[in-house]
């Protein structure tokens, strides 16, 4: 399958597995790319710059393919050394670049000077058109149905897609609610260049997270998710667990974001994820866990999409053809 995407990024399958905290290391992030598809390693999963530059040389040693690294700009008191990450990534030779949250542009300048090509993350159309402004070469459009942070418009896919691919002009990945053929081809569709998995990229084999999160996802059905931070203009889609049950519970009486932060820690994430405790801390999980149904290597996973895709463009499809 060719697209603007396939073409952009020289990569055989409209398919990408954006930058997931914890979860974007080399040991899922090399067969992503040797399936053919397009994965990214989180810089900040690697607790320090030069953690990052070991990463990516990790994943060069695993593949020869295309992939990237996501740089996610978080607006908080004590930053991370955004520059020397930045760096790690110039130096370590990546030249594909996702860039996620607050106001990126001195980052996208950057990466632009060293003829690195920059996707960015968006929640709606309007912050799809500030990226385009910015120079990006891509966008990602996240509907509400996502893991992670689906902004505070709550549009759902369905609508935000062909909304953003009537007005954007450079390629445009469909993201939020995507797990099989059905889906990629629904974004085609809408006018998407490819699809995003964050969610189903978690449920395969090599994903380097405990197993019991992945038996928790083929468990879940599309209402196995909170939507927690509600209050505080933060919302972000989690796994439905004991944890976000008491922060829901919290944001109801009307208690502030320091009541719960001891919650919600990025460490306590971490550490279930490599202990199997569902429970010990919050964790991202879309709607879309309704959809899966296994845990396939990732190339078998990449493989079903694409062959089944084509089944149904040729098949079902051509079938409604008078």
């Amino acid at each position: 399958m060719k697209t603007r995407l396939t073409e952009l990024f020289g990569i055989e399958h409209p398919i990408v597995q954006g930058g997931m905290q914890w979860v974007g290391r080399a040991e899922l992030v090399a067969p992503v790319a040797n399936a053919g598809a397009l994965g990214f390693l989180s810089a900040l999963t690697q607790p320090t710059p030069e953690a990052l530059a070991s990463e990516i040389r990790r994943c060069r040693d695993m593949t020869d393919r295309p992939f990237g690294v996501n740089l996610t700009i978080l607006p908080t008191i004590s930053p991370p050394p955004y520059a020397e990450y930045r760096r790690a990534i110039i130096e370590g030779g990546v030249k594909i670049v996702e860039t996620a949250g607050y106001k990126p542009q001195e980052h996208v300048d950057e990466f632009k000077r060293h003829a690195i090509k920059v996707i960015h993350k968006c929640t709606s159309v309007r912050h799809a058109l500030s990226a385009e402004r910015m120079g990006v070469d891509a966008v990602s459009i996240d509907g509400f149905e996502c893991a992670g942070h689906p902004g505070e418009d709550d549009i759902p896919g369905l609508v935000l897609i062909p909304a953003a691919a009537e007005r954007v002009r450079i390629p445009l990945i469909a993201s939020g609610g995507f797990a099989d053929a059905r889906g990629l081809v629904a974004a085609l569709a809408l006018g998407a260049d490819g699809i995003n998995m964050g969610t189903r990229f978690c449920a395969t084999q090599e994903a380097p997270i405990h197993d019991a999160f992945k038996h928790r996802l083929v468990e879940g059905d599309e209402r196995a998710t909170d939507v927690i931070f509600r209050t505080y203009r933060n919302s972000a889609r989690v796994a439905k667990n004991a944890i976000s049950q008491q922060v829901l519970a919290a944001e109801a009486e009307g208690k502030p974001f320091e009541a719960v932060a001891h919650l919600v820690r990025g460490i306590r994430g971490r550490e279930g994820f490599e202990t199997g405790e569902l429970d010990h801390g919050v964790w991202s999980a879309g709607m879309v866990q309704g959809l899966i149904h296994d845990i396939p290597t990732v190339r078998e996973l990449v493989e079903r999409i694409v062959d089944e895709a084509e089944q149904i463009l040729r098949n079902r499809l051509t079938g409604f053809l008078a």
